[in-house]
Order: structure tokens, then C-alpha cells, then sequence
């Protein structure tokens, strides 16, 4: 389990922090918000293809009680291998965000990322754009199910799953919105950047390793850009590693893990596809061909992907492509979980109870509703 939390905090950097996730929590907490069956809706096991890719991705759609044909919302998870409920220490936020649409009236599909749970494929090997073409099948399905209405189907992606909704909505006309909890729309270095050193302040690294971090960001950035060749950018990795990080901060270490065995784990993920493609990405180049209607929001807590970093480059990307239907909230308190929190810190993740948000779910709802009943009333005349 911690392997796949390490993996699952977006953009994790040989200097990041998202090593503190590894800390133990609270034992066995709570989970309120959970829902007990029996459901007051239809819950049903699928699957479908991703015939570019020849995978079978695995899933749960959730379909409202009464007859019709609902509007349809597919939930793209965060990154590193997550299974459809995007469990993390415990909380299943997708779970939530599922039964609660549901509950108004949406159609909702969530599933395992490729190569996990019942997917079939190969997660380590894919980037963004793969995943992308993933939740594009995922719109293809429910366009073929006599349940869902075909014009309203869209996409919510959090963190990393807001840029592959991104990427997925400036290809296809077939997506009817967008939703980004807290997705990227900075450049992807520059969100790696800022992510160390948010975290590494709320958790109280000293000013000598705060100094030791921005230098480091700088240093690897520059061996990256410079070095597309992987075995050479491993070689180099390595020995910057071996000769300038001997003081990096301990509590930023995963518990019971040397700096050696961190930094090597590391760089095996630094030059693999995934992570070669997110610290190149320039969110804003999707954003600008992106039509259709979105809503952006982060919490103000976020640490991972800072709302003032991301939400202002969101809008002006959208703008300037001409998009008008832009909705960007920043919600008060919230983290990049979107629970209500202290400090932001990841540490904090595991020992709150809520899992997300009542009043961010609330906000999805209430502006999904506003866009569907619009769409509703155009297609009608």
C-alpha cells in the first residue's frame, strides 16, 4: 500500500516530499461518508475496450433508479496505478463522488487504471496520453449504453486526471465538459518546484535544507532538459545524487528507507515514459483547444498542485483559446484530497475522516446540473 500512495501523489520529484505520505496516520479511522448498501441506485460491473491500445479496462457504472437517459460523468484518477475508487490510505474518493452524482441524477463511470485491479495492460509503461485515449474509450462505452444520454458525457480527472482530461477533451468533440480537481496548468517543472518546497515548509525542513532543495530543483531541472537520452540522464542522476545529496533533509526520507535506496528508486522513475513526459508538459497547449465547458477548483490547502500556481493558468489558457465557459473556484481549507485540513501536509491525509468535501461536491453537482439542464434546453429547440 505505501508503494502505491508514494506513486499516486501527482508529480513525484527526487526532491519532492511526497515521501511523507509514507507516515503512519491515524489506525483504523473512520470513513463516514462511505455509502451502505443497498444503494438507492443501479450499480453495475462493465467493461470496455481500448481498441488502440488492446487493453480491457475494468469498472463500475452507476446509473440512477428511474427509467431515462442520463447525463454521464467518467472519473480519471490521480497519478501512479489507482483502482477505480482512487483508494488511498483507506478513503475512497472516487466512491464518494460516484454515489453522490449518482444520487442527483448522473450516470457516473469509474475504473481501474490499466494494469490494475481487472485492467488489463501495462501501467509503468504508459504516460498521459495513453491514459487519455483510455478515458476516450471510456466516453466511446457509455455512448453506447441506451441509459446515457449520447450529447452529455463528460469528464472529472483529479490531479494528474485533470490534464488527461485535458488532453482527452482537446482531441475529441465527443466530451460534453470538463471537470479538474485540482489539475496541473502550469508547466510541469514548475509545479515540481513549488510542490517541494509548500510541503517542505509545512513540514518544517530548516532553512539550510530549504536552501539545499531550491538548489537541487534548479540543478536536476537543468540535467533534464538537457539530457533526453535516458541510460546518459541515469548516469548523470546519479552522480549529482552521489555528490550533492549528503545533507538532504531526513524527514523527507520515507521511514526505514537510506537516502542511497531513495534516490535510486527515484531515478529509476525519473527516466521512465511517465514522469519524462509530465515534467515536459505544458498543460496550457491542451487547454487551449479544450471547447466544451469546465470547471476547475482546488482547495487552498493544496500543497501538491497550488491553486495559485495552477487555477490562473487554467483560465488564461482556456481564455485564450477562446473558451468563454470557464468556471474556476478556489475552495477554502481544502487539500489536494479536498479534506478539510490544518496545514495542507500531506501527513495529515490519512488521520482525517472525511474523505471529500460536501461543499466541493456539492459545487460538481450544482454546476454539472447547470450545464446538462442548459444542453438539455439548446438540443430540445
Amino acid at each position: 500500500m505505501k508503494k502505491n500512495i508514494t506513486l499516486a501523489l501527482f508529480l513525484a520529484l527526487i526532491v519532492a516530499c511526497v515521501v511523507y505520505i509514507a507516515l503512519p496516520g491515524k489506525s483504523n479511522p473512520s470513513r463516514p461518508q462511505e455509502p451502505k448498501l443497498p444503494y438507492p441506485y443501479r450499480s453495475e460491473e462493465i467493461t470496455f475496450l481500448n481498441e488502440h491500445s488492446n487493453i480491457k479496462l475494468s469498472g463500475t457504472l452507476t446509473l440512477p433508479a428511474k427509467e431515462g437517459s442520463f447525463p454521464a460523468v467518467v472519473l480519471i484518477t490521480g497519478s501512479g496505478p489507482q483502482d477505480r475508487n482512487e483508494e488511498i490510505f483507506g478513503h475512497k474518493p472516487f466512491l464518494i463522488i460516484a454515489d453522490y452524482l449518482t444520487r442527483h441524477g448522473f450516470a457516473v463511470l469509474r475504473y481501474d487504471d490499466r494494469g490494475i485491479g481487472k485492467s488489463t495492460g501495462r501501467f509503468m509503461t504508459a504516460t498521459s496520453l495513453d491514459l487519455a485515449s483510455d478515458a476516450e474509450s471510456a466516453v466511446a462505452y457509455l455512448k453506447s449504453r441506451k441509459e446515457i444520454n449520447p450529447a452529455q458525457v463528460g469528464l472529472a480527472g483529479h490531479s494528474e486526471g485533470g490534464l488527461v482530461a485535458a488532453i482527452a477533451a482537446s482531441r475529441s468533440k465527443d466530451i460534453g465538459f470538463v471537470v479538474s480537481l485540482a489539475g496541473p496548468g502550469a508547466p510541469g517543472l514548475e509545479i515540481l518546484a513549488l510542490q517541494t518546497e509548500l510541503i517542505a515548509q509545512a513540514g518544517g525542513v530548516d532553512q539550510a535544507g530549504m536552501a539545499l532543495l531550491k538548489k537541487s530543483n534548479r540543478e536536476i531541472a537543468g540535467i533534464l532538459r538537457a539530457t533526453p537520452d535516458t541510460a546518459e540522464l541515469k548516469t548523470k542522476l546519479t552522480a549529482y545524487t552521489d555528490a550533492h545529496m549528503g545533507n538532504y533533509p531526513a524527514q523527507m526520507l520515507p521511514p526505514g528507507q537510506t537516502r542511497e535506496t531513495f534516490f535510486k528508486n527515484q531515478i529509476q522513475m525519473m527516466c521512465g515514459p511517465w514522469y519524462q513526459f509530465l515534467y515536459k508538459v505544458e498543460p496550457a497547449v491542451y487547454f487551449k483547444n479544450v471547447t466544451c465547458p469546465v470547471l476547475a477548483i482546488n482547495g487552498s490547502k493544496d500543497l501538491q498542485v497550488d491553486a495559485r500556481q495552477n487555477l490562473p493558468a487554467i483560465s488564461k489558457a482556456l481564455k485564450e483559446g477562446g473558451n468563454g465557459k470557464v468556471t474556476i473556484k478556489e475552495l477554502a481549507d481544502l487539500n489536494h484530497l479536498f479534506q478539510k485540513s490544518k496545514t495542507g501536509h500531506p501527513n495529515e491525509y490519512a488521520g482525517i475522516e472525511e474523505t471529500f468535501s460536501p461543499a466541493a461536491l456539492a459545487i460538481i453537482s450544482d454546476w454539472l446540473t447547470a450545464q446538462t439542464s442548459q444542453n438539455s434546453i439548446i438540443t430540445a429547440h
